[in-house]
C-alpha cells in the first residue's frame, strides 16, 4: 500500500514542481551553477517532504537534514585560497571567476523557509569555526519551531556517526547534502551509508580539483588524496584514466602516457558506478553544472534505495538541463 501511495505522489511530481518556495528569491535557470544546483536541490526536498510527511507519523518516521558543508549561509562568503592548493591554478587558467566563487553558499535557509512540515532535526556541518558560528546567527530565527543542531567538526566524521545512528535506530531516514567545493569526501565516509534509509545528493567537483589531479603526464603527485576519494588503488585508476604504449624513436623505445579522451567525462561515470554499489538506485546521467566560459566543473548526483526518489530526481535533473 505505501508503495502505490509513492508511485502516486511520483506521478503528481509535476504538479509538485511547481511550487516554489515563497521566502526564497527567483532564480532562472541560466544563473550562476551554484543557483542552478540550489534550485534543483529545493524542488527535490520540496518533493521528498510531500511524499514522507504522507507516512512518517504513521510509521514513527523520524526525519533528518544533513548538510556536511553548510559554510556560513552568506551570498559573499569568501572561501580561503587554502582549501585547495589548486585554486590559484583555477583563477589563472579562467576554470572559476572570482564572482562565482564569492557566490558559493549551502542551502541552509532555502531548506528551512520550504513553506510545509519540515524535518524532525536539521544538522549544519561545517569544519570552519566562523562559518558555523556565522550560519547560527542567520538561521537563529528559526530556532523556536526547528531543531537544528550545529557541528563545528570534520564531515566524514559527522556522516560517520550518522550512518551509525542510522544503523542502530532503523526508524531514522536521511537528506544528505554533500556539497563541497573540492575533495574533501572520503568513499569510506559514503561507504557507511550503506544500508540505511537515506537519500544523497552529492556535488563531485569532476572537472573543478579532480580533472587536475589527474595530469596529464601521469605522474598523479596528490594520488593519496584520489585513492580516497575514489576508493581505488593507484593501478585501478592508472588503468581507468591513462594508456600505455610503446614508441619506437632514434635512441630506441620508450614508454609513452596518455590521458584518457573526455576524462571530466570518465571521471563522473566512474563515481556513479561507485555509488552503485551502496545504493540500489543512482540516477545515471547526473546534472551537469557549468561555469561562466561553459565548462562542466561539477556533477550533481542523487542516490537512494527508493526507486520513487531517483524517478524525481531523474525528472528534475532532465527538465532542468534541456533549458
Amino acid at each position: 500500500m505505501l508503495k502505490n501511495q509513492l508511485k502516486n505522489m511520483a506521478k503528481e511530481y509535476n504538479h509538485i514542481e511547481e511550487v516554489s518556495c515563497m521566502a526564497c528569491e527567483p532564480s532562472s535557470w541560466g544563473g550562476l551553477w551554484t543557483e542552478e544546483k540550489l534550485d534543483a536541490f529545493e524542488k527535490y526536498v520540496n518533493a521528498y517532504l510531500t511524499i514522507m510527511n504522507v507516512s512518517r507519523d504513521r510509521y514513527n518516521w523520524k526525519l533528518i537534514y544533513f548538510d556536511g558543508f553548510a559554510g556560513s549561509g552568506s551570498r559573499n562568503e569568501k572561501k580561503k585560497e587554502k582549501d585547495s592548493v589548486l585554486l590559484q591554478d583555477f583563477f589563472k587558467d579562467s576554470i572559476l571567476q572570482k564572482e562565482e566563487l564569492n557566490l558559493y553558499k549551502g542551502a541552509a535557509e532555502r531548506v528551512l523557509s520550504i513553506p510545509q512540515r519540515g524535518f524532525d532535526y536539521y544538522y549544519f556541518v561545517d569544519k570552519d569555526p566562523e562559518s558555523s558560528l556565522k550560519l547560527h546567527e542567520l538561521l537563529s530565527r528559526f530556532e523556536n519551531e526547528k531543531t537544528l543542531v550545529y557541528r563545528n567538526s570534520d564531515a566524514n566524521k559527522q556522516i560517520e556517526m550518522l550512518a551509525g545512528a542510522m544503523q542502530k535506530d532503523k526508524k531514522l531516514a536521511s537528506l544528505v547534502l554533500l556539497d563541497p567545493f573540492g575533495m574533501q569526501v572520503d568513499w569510506s565516509s559514503i561507504e557507511m551509508l550503506k544500508g540505511t534509509r537515506t537519500d544523497l545528493w552529492i556535488l563531485i567537483p569532476t572537472g573543478v580539483i579532480v580533472n587536475r589531479l589527474l595530469d596529464r603526464k601521469g605522474e598523479l603527485t596528490h594520488i593519496e588524496k584520489l585513492k580516497s576519494f575514489f576508493g581505488k588503488d593507484e593501478d585501478f585508476l592508472r588503468d581507468y584514466f591513462y594508456t600505455i604504449s610503446q614508441e619506437q624513436t632514434f635512441f630506441g623505445e620508450i614508454e609513452k602516457i596518455k590521458k584518457v579522451e573526455k576524462p571530466i567525462q570518465k571521471i563522473a561515470e566512474l563515481y556513479i558506478k561507485k555509488l552503485k554499489d551502496i545504493f540500489k538506485y543512482v540516477t545515471p546521467e547526473p546534472m551537469v553544472l557549468y561555469n561562466s566560459r561553459n565548462t562542466p566543473i561539477f556533477h550533481f548526483a542523487c542516490a537512494s534505495n527508493s526507486s520513487v526518489a531517483v524517478k524525481i530526481a531523474n525528472e528534475i535533473i532532465s527538465k532542468k538541463q534541456k533549458r
